[in-house]
């Protein structure tokens, strides 16, 4: 197992069994909750979720249960290469495939969510008033991992018509002129947001509906914070793909790993 292994080698089965260890603990603590919610008047709810100091110590365990699944799923997940994956060769890379693994997880909770509210909905009569607004919470970090992800991958749209006509050296200084531009937008967003973030952050901002999450509060905080991230990864693939060959892209590039996958899944 550990000859097909990205990064970790001999550490992946310690992860996983720690994955392992926070995914119980968290599937323990949730038995334990619905099993109260049952049968107690005083139960613990999704208000007392996003609201430790209400919900006391159990809500506090449950939370950094997720946080350490989450965490550890990623880690062990990353070390995984996709068949349609890059090869990681920059010093950053292992960072952006952690958190692309995490995107691919919540991605997966937002499905669970949504198909709860559909069940609660439709089946029982008894709509949430949180499924919604945590799938928007939830998918707006999807989005900004899936920006550095990306990035990582070099995936964002590139137009190569001109780009493929330069020498090596021309495409290098075109690279660079792109990195610096990046690096100029992220500063200019911290410039401009750091404050406000700063400001929602502390006071903790919330949605202003019944459930009230904190998205204003975390996302405006996150997207800085991704930017960041994002620029830092850009200057990673800079510089992993200084001493390359050039790519020339004739348009033609068929990925036939990729058009198999889609077959197969159209059988289904």
């Amino acid at each position: 197992m550990e000859s097909d292994s990205l990064w970790l080698g001999h550490m992946r089965k310690p992860v996983r069994l720690i994955m392992l260890a926070f995914l119980g603990v968290t599937a323990l603590i949730y038995v334990w909750l619905v099993f109260n919610k049952i049968f107690m008047a005083d139960a613990i709810g999704m208000h007392e979720m996003i609201r430790p100091s209400e919900g006391g110590a159990i809500v506090t365990i449950m939370l950094y249960a997720m946080l350490g699944s989450l965490l550890s799923a990623g880690i062990y997940l990353s070390d995984f290469k996709g068949d349609i994956e890059l090869e990681p060769d920059g010093f950053f890379d292992i960072f952006s495939l952690v958190i692309s693994r995490i995107s691919m997880v919540l991605t997966a909770l937002i499905v669970l969510v949504m198909f709860y509210e559909v069940i609660s909905r439709y089946v029982f009569s008894r709509p949430t008033l949180w499924a919604n607004e945590l799938s928007l919470w939830i998918a707006a970090f999807v989005f900004l991992f899936a920006g550095q992800y990306a990035m990582q991958q070099r995936s964002h749209i590139r137009i190569y018509v001109i780009y493929d006509i330069m020498p090596r050296w021309a495409q290098k200084a075109a690279d660079v002129l792109s990195t610096l531009l990046i690096v100029f937008f992220t500063f200019s967003m911290i410039w401009g947001g750091y404050n406000d973030a700063k400001t929602r952050a502390l006071r903790m901002e919330t949605f202003g509906t019944a459930w009230d999450p904190p998205l204003p509060g975390t996302i405006k905080a996150a997207i800085l914070i991704i930017i960041v991230l994002v620029t830092i990864q850009a200057i990673s693939n800079l510089i992993a793909d200084w001493n390359k060959l050039p790519e020339h892209h004739s348009g033609a590039e068929v990925d036939e790993t990729e058009i198999e996958h889609i077959r197969q899944a159209l059988e289904k």
